[in-house]
């Protein structure tokens, strides 16, 4: 979005340029849609739905599409109500957000960053909530929700040792990065320590939640979730202008009036909170962070700009990201219930197989290009 001048009373309120579409609010602000971006997201929000559809009719109990539909509308018999409101929707929703807040929590780092590796994976935020998970089933036995919370609590400070860490007259990109996956190797060790002290109930349990699952997922997951989506993306949105103007530098962003290090605080932090807040939802779910971004800006590319070693277009691509996110977890879901059965491969192993073959191949096209 960008702020223009005052439209005249004779002006039209919506014009088309050759950068999308210009929709002017009565107020003097301009908001430019670019087409290929709403047609990706349109596009991802329609595979998103498809997908969580598919997903909600399988199972022990396979549930026909049309037959999911209507009981999602209030029209299905008893036992389908039972098995799609109280079983199956709470863990497609708990996915939908759980990706969702992935993608954009991923896009936030890709972005501050300005690393394309710069994602919760790499930077030790996923190994963070991992250990605080630890802490609680190995020391102290703790419930599921007292597991989540710790995950919540080990995130968030991990964030705020990295980001401590990587200060210095601000935080910088390639300083971050460097930070976080120091600090990813130490977590990591410090996991590895807790899981040879835990007996074997314990490690079970603790090696099945770092795997990263949907499974026995319900209500109790997704209302704070939702929560958390609800305040935070808004936030987020709402400074994506001045996301974009930081990609152009820091020295242009504050040209343009943005004031740098405190919107950059301010959206480490909703990605710091985006990410633990999924990890303590779902486990460490890898690479949807990484490839999530990178996919949505690809897609999202303009043509006039595709051909060989081209990067994809700059900007940070919110929204087309979140959709990205929370259409590849219920879909590698779906997946995995279709080959292995219900409940038998964590949907963490679909997304980190299938993300490190993306992250293979993004290196080697890397270096072909030339860049690595």
């Amino acid at each position: 979005m960008s702020r223009t001048s005052r439209p005249s009373r004779t002006s039209r309120p919506n014009r088309t340029s050759r950068s999308g579409l210009v929709v002017r609010t009565p107020g003097g602000l301009s908001v430019r849609l670019d087409p290929r971006a709403l047609t990706v997201v349109v596009v991802l929000l329609v595979a998103a739905g498809v997908a969580s559809v598919l997903l909600i009719g399988t199972g022990d109990a396979e549930i026909p599409p049309a037959d999911v539909l209507k009981t999602l509308a209030g029209n299905g018999t008893a036992f389908q109500e039972f098995i799609v409101d109280e079983l199956r929707l709470p863990r497609v929703l708990v996915g939908l957000l759980v990706g969702a807040s992935l993608g954009l929590g991923g896009a936030l780092f890709q972005s501050v960053s300005r690393n394309p590796l710069g994602s919760p994976d790499v930077l030790g935020l996923s190994q963070g909530s991992t250990a605080g998970a630890l802490v609680v089933i190995v020391l102290m036995s703790g419930s599921a929700t007292a597991v989540t919370l710790g995950a919540l609590v080990g995130g968030l400070l991990t964030g705020v040792a990295i980001y401590l860490l990587a200060w210095k007259r601000g935080v910088h990109g390639y300083r971050l990065v460097l930070v976080g996956i120091g600090v990813s190797a130490i977590v990591t060790a410090v996991n590895g320590y807790l899981l040879t002290k835990a007996d074997l109930v314990d490690a079970t349990r603790a090696v099945v939640w770092m795997t990263g699952s949907l499974n026995g997922r319900d209500w109790t997951q997704v209302w704070p979730l939702l929560g958390m989506c609800a305040v935070l993306v808004p936030l987020v949105l709402a400074g994506s202008r001045g996301l974009r103007m930081m990609e152009m530098g820091d020295d242009v962003a504050y040209a343009l009036g943005v004031r740098v290090e405190r919107l950059r605080m301010l959206l480490l932090v909703a990605a710091v909170l985006l990410t633990a807040g999924a990890t303590a939802a779902a486990g460490p779910v890898s690479f949807v962070a990484l490839t999530a971004p990178q996919l949505a800006r690809r897609l999202t590319l303009p043509r006039r700009l595709k051909g060989a070693g081209s990067r994809p277009m700059p900007g940070p691509n919110l929204v087309p990201s979140l959709c990205m996110g929370a259409t590849l977890l219920v879909a590698a879901d779906w997946v995995s219930q279709r080959l292995f059965g219900a409940d038998q491969l964590p949907v963490g192993v679909v997304t980190g197989v299938l993300g490190g073959v993306y992250l293979l191949w993004l290196l080697v096209a890397e270096r072909r290009a030339g860049r690595i």
